[in-house]
């Protein structure tokens, strides 16, 4: 039997010499002039007939493009434009769909060469190909009309290559390739069933089935970095010239700035993520949807919002902790491990509102920070009961499955009417 298609990215850094540099350059401007005729192209069809032109249409257009004019032909690989026109068809379908669910539609808008973020290749050796180092330790691309190129970086497994990226961000080139690893291969050392809360105080608060509690301090990103970006973003302010120089360059130094964050922050929720999945078999959280937490508080004209400030404040820190990024994460490391993942259903279960102990509902602010029930006296802080809630959930419903070393089918559980009153 084959083994299961499992994609996965990796991402190198390029080191193009300043010949290529150049030549890299050019070849990200095509694709950027092809998407905004491309994009053009669609709208004066619409406007002139009432209809949408597809991408199978358009690469129809780009196939008599390369034949009438040998300057597109000689600009870039013809599968690699598709790609271009494929992004764009993608684009539009997100708006379409947007449109239907009554969602803002953001229209695709032409692109600048400042926001075009690289190109595409589809096929292993069609006009690209690349070339890992022993234990998939750094590497060599080749592009068509390019050149070798160095590439550093390290993939956690290797695999077979189906596709690549070459991204320009910051001043710098970078290569994503995508590849089937096959069975992914990732060790679990540990046995044991938790569950976690997650908060903008405490970023893990979480319990084990015998009881332990897991934590993991809130790292604040934005606050360890708020005053060096602030200074950044106040010297683009001040250069009034938007095509001067000093500008580009501070606009670099601000980019620059905040990709470092972001790199912390994914680096520390790889490494988090991983520890914690190499210890647990079963692990149980709430369903986020960090779409509905974020929104404005500044309502309508009609009924304007109240506490605006504070809920756009509370609103950053929670983007900050970037906690849909840590989840899937986790998850997959989950998964990768052989182990299991569940979701309680938040608006049934409310772990927030619920009591462990005796499983009684009370409605509580978001500044009550410790759990005391008035029914039971249990107390104790809040997203450790919330935790515990979504434990007792998850072992109650996975009842009589077997999870190694978890003791949950031997065990009762805390709850001793749980198995009725258990939200399905």
């Amino acid at each position: 039997m084959d083994a299961p298609c499992n994609l996965r990215k990796t991402t190198l850094r390029l080191y193009p010499t300043p010949k290529q540099e150049a030549a890299l350059h050019a070849l990200l401007r095509s694709h950027q002039q092809l998407y905004n005729a491309a994009l053009e192209e669609r709208i004066d069809c619409y406007r002139k007939t009432g209809e949408s032109l597809t991408f199978a249409a358009q690469c129809k257009s780009l196939t008599v493009l390369r034949k009438e004019c040998p300057e597109w032909a000689e600009a870039a690989n013809c599968s690699s434009q598709q790609m271009t026109l494929r992004r764009l068809d993608k684009a539009f379908a997100a708006f379409f769909r947007r449109v239907k669910a009554g969602q803002a539609p953001g229209f695709p808008r032409f692109k600048s060469l400042a926001r075009f973020p690289g190109f595409s290749f589809k096929g292993h050796g069609d006009g690209w190909r690349f070339t890992p180092g022993a234990d998939w330790r750094h590497g060599t691309l080749r592009l068509s009309g390019i050149g070798h190129l160095r590439a550093r970086g390290q993939a956690r497994q290797g695999g077979d290559i189906r596709a690549s990226d070459v991204l320009h961000r910051d001043g710098k080139w970078f290569l994503s390739l995508t590849l089937d690893i096959g069975t992914p291969q990732r060790a679990r050392t540990g046995d044991a069933a938790m569950a976690f809360d997650w908060g903008v105080e405490t970023f893990l608060t979480g319990l084990d089935h015998a009881g332990d509690e897991v934590c993991l301090d809130n790292p604040r990103w934005w606050r360890s970095e708020k005053d060096r970006i602030t200074g950044l973003q106040q010297a683009v302010s001040r250069k009034k010239n938007k095509r001067s120089n000093r500008r580009r360059k501070a606009v670099q130094r601000l980019a620059s700035a905040r990709a470092k964050t972001a790199r912390r922050r994914l680096d520390w929720a790889h490494k988090e993520t991983a520890k914690l999945a190499s210890r647990f078999a079963l692990v149980a959280t709430e369903e986020l949807r960090i779409a509905n937490m974020t929104r404005s508080a500044t309502g309508t004209v009609e009924k304007p919002g109240k506490n605006v400030a504070q809920k756009a404040g509370l609103n950053r820190e929670i983007l900050d902790t970037a906690p849909a990024l840590f989840t899937s994460l986790f998850r997959l490391k989950v998964t990768e491990t052989g182990g299991e993942w569940v979701e309680a259903p938040t608006r049934k279960l409310k772990p927030s509102q619920r009591c462990p102990a005796c499983w009684a509902l009370a409605k509580k602010s978001l500044s009550v920070r410790t759990h005391t029930c008035t029914e039971c006296g249990h107390t104790e802080p809040r997203d450790l009961a919330s935790a515990r809630v979504v434990l007792n959930w998850a072992l109650g419903t996975h009842d009589g499955q077997e999870l190694a070393g978890t003791g949950a089918r031997e065990r009762p559980c805390e709850t001793p009417s749980f198995a009725q009153q258990r939200v399905e």
